[in-house]
């Protein structure tokens, strides 16, 4: 079966099951600090996608317990031990991204990586907010990144859809176009 649909279904059912639980936030806010140990230790991931022969599956189910802290609720227990059960640890950290992505779709929030020169002031979160709220109906979460390298403007990342109206871009282009116009010539 094709890997996507298999991790769309996973964060599906978990989306169903933390809605009717009523502890989404809480199972949210735990697969978001997993996909981060995972992304940010490959070590973790290779750890937690590797053979039954070579790491049981409670010795994964503890290692992500342990990246979370030592514990996490009996939402994300449950779930962690079907992944293992049916075979499908190899994805986990797909279907945790897909996961929050529905969920926090499903209630309403999208989320939206900012990158500006400088730190970016209240007015320019307040507009992003505003743009996002009177185009999809969403409230959106920013995280905000400083990257000088911008020279100016920003690089927004909005669900997949990448709006850069940096000065370094722009730049870019105008050297693009330059080469292109050059080419013509000789």
């Amino acid at each position: 079966m094709n890997r996507s649909i298999v991790v769309s279904r996973y964060a599906t059912a978990l989306v169903k099951y933390v809605r009717e639980t009523g502890r989404g936030e809480i199972v949210c806010s735990e697969a978001e600090a997993l996909e981060r140990a995972l992304y940010g230790v490959p070590d973790l991931r290779r750890m937690v996608t590797a053979s039954e022969d070579v790491v049981s599956s409670f010795d994964k189910k503890k290692l992500l317990q342990t990246a979370l802290g030592g514990r996490f609720s009996n939402e994300m227990s449950r779930f962690l031990t079907l992944l293992n059960r049916n075979g499908r640890m190899e994805l986990v950290e797909d279907i945790l991204r897909d996961f929050v992505k529905m969920y926090r779709r499903s209630v309403g929030i999208r989320k939206a990586h900012l990158v500006t020169v400088r730190e970016p002031s209240d007015r320019l979160l307040q507009r992003i907010r505003a743009l996002v709220r009177q185009r999809t109906g969403d409230d959106v979460i920013i995280e905000a990144e400083v990257d000088p390298s911008l020279v100016g403007g920003f690089v927004l990342d909005l669900d997949d859809a990448l709006l850069d109206a940096s000065v370094k871009r722009q730049l870019e282009r105008l050297g693009e176009q330059f080469i292109e116009r050059n080419r013509r010539i000789i």
